[in-house]
């Protein structure tokens, strides 16, 4: 496992110990593959699903009337959350940069989004900027931590991959849109179009176990967005915040946030694509090696 920290190493030597002796084909082998597939899609939301089950548990259980405000509550376990996630060495201190870069471009959009009234938080507590609980930047950080994480886990490779700095001014008008089309015309399709050009030759190739699995990476980035719409509409149904929408009680997130999430996913794949610079798989590189050996 390239990249990985100091505990991953240990548990994926655990694993490869374990599995040694595992079938290589029929169903017992498929049933490995998604076993480990699913584990380590959960390790590396290990960031946003700790928080999500905080805010749900603040929901539940957390009463109206104590001393400290619910949105400071949540804001301190969210610190504690991320520092255990460098004590514990399940994030790298390279993969934090990108962390808090997410975090404060995040936050930047919602201060702005709250003031033009596009969704609101609860008006309490000390730790907030302005109408912003401090606690929101850090679910901006859980999709960088989950895009940082997948990752290395998987040994991530590319083909066809678009040139970075092209990706780098498409992800910078996406963010300049989510402000910019509040009084002016919304781009949005024109982005998602701009998207769509330069990822769909691209190929993710994934290392499961033994097996490596190939989608195209437009498919990958639609399926994370719908899993981040789907976290959405629990965070909204635990009160973390609200839509004009959902002021007179709770119902689904509009699906046209889908969008909004796959544009603001695309963000956070180009920021981790300046640490991690894709990569063709290491067993193509062989191939053409071997090819122009002939």
């Amino acid at each position: 496992m390239q990249r990985a920290t100091s505990l991953e190493r240990r548990v994926d030597g655990i694993a490869h110990r374990l599995l040694r002796d595992a079938p290589a084909d029929g169903i017992r082998a498929g049933l490995i593959e998604f076993t480990v597939f699913v584990l380590k899609q959960a390790w590396a939301c290990i960031f946003g699903a700790a928080l999500l089950v905080v805010i749900v548990a603040a929901r539940l259980w957390y009463p109206d009337d104590a001393a400290l405000a619910r949105n400071d509550a949540l804001t301190i376990a969210a610190v504690l959350i991320q520092i255990a996630m460098l004590v514990f060495r399940l994030e790298s201190g390279r993969e934090l940069w990108v962390i808090v870069l997410f975090h404060i471009t995040g936050t930047v959009m919602e201060l702005f989004k709250t003031d033009v009234g596009s969704w609101a938080y609860a008006a309490d507590g000390f730790l907030r900027i302005g109408g912003v609980p401090l606690f929101s930047g850090f679910m901006y950080a859980a999709v960088g931590s989950y895009m940082v994480r997948v990752y290395r886990l998987f040994d991530l490779g590319f083909t066809r991959y678009p040139r970075r700095w092209i990706t780098a001014v498409l992800a910078a008008a996406i963010y300049v849109n989510f402000f910019a089309h509040h009084w002016w015309w919304d781009a949005r399709w024109v982005l998602l179009a701009g998207v769509v050009v330069l990822w769909l030759p691209t190929v993710m190739h994934a290392r499961i176990w033994r097996r490596t699995i190939r989608l195209p990476l437009l498919v990958v980035f639609a399926g994370v967005a719908l899993f981040i719409y789907l976290a959405e509409n629990i965070g909204t149904w635990a009160g973390a915040w609200a839509y004009p929408d959902q002021a007179e009680g709770w119902q689904p997130v509009s699906l046209s946030k889908l969008s909004s999430w796959f544009l603001l996913m695309i963000i956070s794949v180009v920021l981790v694509a300046w640490v991690y610079p894709p990569q063709v798989p290491a067993a193509l590189l062989r191939e053409d090696e071997a090819r122009a050996r002939l």
